[in-house]
């Protein structure tokens, strides 16, 4: 597991409705094992790709020898198009992982996103196969309640119990109405945005990966 700085370069993606603003993360020592595209919280409530939560997703991915891709949905910051209730955003982010998928060759690929991203993230792994997911405090009940099925991967959901804006309960439900569905780890005293926790989410995020893909780095 390397704790050097990885290497970041700003790419253009070809979007559904214009260019995608992202940067693209590589491990500065290892050799790439796979891949993982990681999507940010809601648009319209200052989601970015910048997001804390998202960045810790994407560097604890970087330090098991993946390169990691951040992007922003459309009309946020440097990306083309405008807010579309979630329906482009999905396209966005099915359109990020083909380049992805393109530009990588080989190697595993991994879907990851929190809140808002995390429900888009769920809901093109349905269709797109990857080796595994992570969820991270999901809004299910606005965008992924209706799923065509449900992600046939590895798949780690992580909610803190303490979460003001995404209901625990709600999530639970969720959960076990899917047959087998996620693998549910509940951080006790974390808020939405695992505040004073990301040190422990990335941990969490780690442990996951390290047991489901048998590519992963050893530490």
């Amino acid at each position: 597991m390397s704790n050097q700085l990885p290497r970041s370069q700003k790419v253009s993606i070809p979007g559904p409705v214009g260019i995608l603003e992202a940067i693209l993360e590589t491990p500065a020592d290892a050799t790439v094992l796979g891949v993982v595209l990681v999507c940010h919280p809601h648009p319209q409530h200052g989601g970015t790709l910048h997001n804390k939560v998202v960045h810790t997703l994407a560097r604890a991915f970087v330090r098991m020898g993946f390169a990691a891709l951040r992007f922003n949905f459309r009309g946020v910051q440097g990306s083309a198009g405008e807010y579309d209730e979630g329906v482009g955003e999905l396209a966005d982010a099915l359109a990020a992982l083909a380049w992805l998928r393109a530009e990588s060759g080989a190697g595993a690929v991994w879907l990851a996103g929190f809140s808002f991203g995390a429900a888009i993230a769920i809901r093109a792994a349905v269709s797109s196969e990857p080796e595994g997911l992570i969820s991270v405090a999901p809004a299910v009940a606005r965008f992924a309640a209706d799923l065509e099925g449900q992600p046939a991967c590895p798949w780690l959901l992580v909610q803190g119990d303490q979460d003001e804006l995404v209901d625990i309960e709600t999530t639970i439900d969720w959960v076990h109405k899917l047959r087998p569905g996620p693998e549910l780890a509940v951080m006790a005293g974390a808020d939405h945005f695992f505040h004073g926790r990301l040190v422990e989410l990335r941990g969490v995020v780690t442990d996951f990966v390290q047991e489901k893909g048998e590519f992963a780095a050893s530490p």
